[in-house]
């Protein structure tokens, strides 16, 4: 008996190193898969302008539903017609129970009253296993009118365990049936998260920034075509210290990425591709400071970029306490744009997300854990510096 108990326990320690080493190689096959080749001609033409100036137009709340007190991670998505859509999670704390996703509709200069569009008992059911938490979303509005939807969810364990729950819209937002758990890991298809904006392709798909939060952490994209499916992977850069990116096109061929920090440089990372996001070569830290806290871009139609990111007041140790706004004209010098908003060291102004409507530049953020703020900027340019 003592015979066949070890030999089986033998063929079960097999087994279990042979799925190991199964599993390693599919990691090592994902990662050398490159994009196709139409991918690299996929990103929208360039704009060119300078002289970006950007001027406050408004700031107020999205009112918050009644009995819900903490709010964070809000997402934007642009609808034709000049309306937006405003994604963000809400509950009595993170990772509770009561946790779901809320949107709200930006008509007509105002946002609708929030409703839920997604819970963790609904989105358990949908998928055929238990939810024990919701978290971050993302959004993108596809070019045939379907709005995507991206959030994370885990089962068992922390935020490390997560997956990424595809859920779409064909009626403009007002409702949500769920498609797929994204499959983008070896490791039970789990520790992938979402965070920031979607960049459109010229070929009416789009990519999804991510990254992989299990130990060494570090960002990820994903390329999706013009019918919602996804048709690569690529890992951004060899840091092992940097999530959350924030993904521009900034020609035809160049991409830039810039990540949240957890290094002790206390800078916003960046990485840059020079073929469409085949391949991703790691740059110096940017001279911003990021003290571990997600970070927002954007290319503006009529030219220049800008981005948002946290800084530190004066004397405190807050790191999310004061949020600003860079801009630039080509992506790789930046200057001083918006002080978007400052508090006191014990305030929490954090998580960006930035779209352009028209002429106007909208920006939401977290504002002190109990709501989400929304600030409109007029952009112009400065005639005098156009080309």
């Amino acid at each position: 008996m003592a015979r066949g108990t070890a030999r089986s326990s033998s063929l079960i320690t097999l087994l279990a190193v042979a799925c190991l080493l199964l599993g390693l190689v599919f990691e090592a096959a994902r990662w050398s898969v490159l994009p196709s080749a139409h991918a690299v001609s996929a990103l929208p033409a360039p704009a060119i302008g300078t002289g970006l100036k950007l001027v406050e137009r408004s700031t107020s709340l999205i009112k918050m539903p009644d009995g819900v007190p903490a709010a964070h991670a809000s997402a934007l998505a642009v609808l034709p017609g000049d309306q937006m859509l405003a994604f963000w999670w809400a509950g009595t704390r993170e990772s509770g129970a009561d946790v779901q996703v809320f949107v709200s509709r930006w008509a007509d200069g105002g946002w609708s009253a929030a409703r839920p569009v997604v819970d963790r008992d609904a989105l358990g059911r949908a998928l055929g296993f238990g939810v024990r938490r919701i978290g971050n979303p993302a959004a993108w509005a596809a070019r045939d009118g379907k709005v995507n939807l991206f959030v994370v969810a885990t089962g068992l364990g922390g935020w490390a365990a997560s997956r990424v729950v595809h859920l779409v819209s064909s009626d403009a937002g007002e409702s949500f049936q769920v498609k797929r758990v994204l499959p983008l890991s070896p490791l039970f298809n789990t520790s992938v998260l979402v965070r920031t904006t979607p960049v459109g392709l010229a070929d009416g798909g789009w990519w999804l920034p991510a990254y992989f939060e299990l130990g060494h952490k570090f960002p990820m994209l994903i390329s999706f075509d013009s019918g919602g499916q996804p048709r690569w992977l690529a890992r951004i850069g060899t840091r092992t210290t940097a999530m959350q990116p924030a993904v521009v096109a900034v020609t035809g061929t160049e991409t830039r990425a810039w990540m949240r920090d957890i290094s002790e440089q206390h800078r916003v990372q960046q990485a840059v591709s020079r073929d469409g996001g085949q391949s991703w070569e790691d740059l110096p830290a940017m001279d911003l400071p990021n003290h571990d806290s997600s970070v927002a871009a954007l290319r503006l139609r009529g030219g220049g970029f800008v981005l948002l990111h946290n800084d530190r007041v004066d004397g405190g140790d807050s790191a999310r306490s004061m949020l600003k706004l860079s801009v630039s004209d080509d992506a790789h010098t930046w200057r001083p744009g918006v002080e978007v908003i400052k508090g006191v060291p014990a305030d929490e102004f954090s998580y960006p997300s930035v779209q352009q409507v028209g002429d106007e530049l909208h920006v939401t953020y977290t504002a002190r854990r109990q709501a989400i703020a929304h600030h409109v900027y007029r952009i112009g340019y400065d005639d005098m510096n156009r080309p």
